[in-house]
């Protein structure tokens, strides 16, 4: 039997995805030369959490990039949560797996143990809670 926080991701993953709500990956950073770089440098991931993480000790310039994107999102998902009627937690979550299954082979992501892991050809490893 699902959990009520499975479902609840379920729930609020089909309504973004029939909403067209789910952010084009990577939303707020597409245009940025600077954050294309170091994600495809290895120095940014995603994170399960829905956020943009600092894969291993990088620059103060990639913490900041990475601090200033992360205002962006989580400004956008309360927003958006709160139109959906979820928690900020829960849509997070949720965008998180939508972020990290867009990853390209070569990218970084979280994988459910927390530990980073480099995309291959196959699909990302998912917390068990994406839908």
């Amino acid at each position: 039997m699902a959990s009520y926080p499975q479902t609840l991701a379920k729930t609020l993953l089909a309504g973004l995805l029939a909403a067209g709500l789910a952010l084009p990956a990577p939303a707020f950073a597409q245009r940025d030369p600077a954050y294309e770089a170091a994600r495809q440098a290895g120095q940014v991931g995603e994170k399960t959490d829905g956020y943009l993480g600092v894969v291993g000790d990088q620059p103060a310039a990639i913490q900041k990039m990475v601090a200033d994107l992360n205002i962006k999102r989580r400004a956008n998902y309360a927003e958006r949560a709160q139109a959906q009627n979820a928690t900020l937690e829960a849509y997070a979550l949720t965008q998180g797996c939508v972020l990290i299954s867009r990853t390209q082979p070569g990218e970084k992501y979280q994988a459910p143990s927390g530990a980073w892991q480099t995309r291959g050809a196959g699909p990302p490893e998912r917390d068990p809670r994406c839908p």
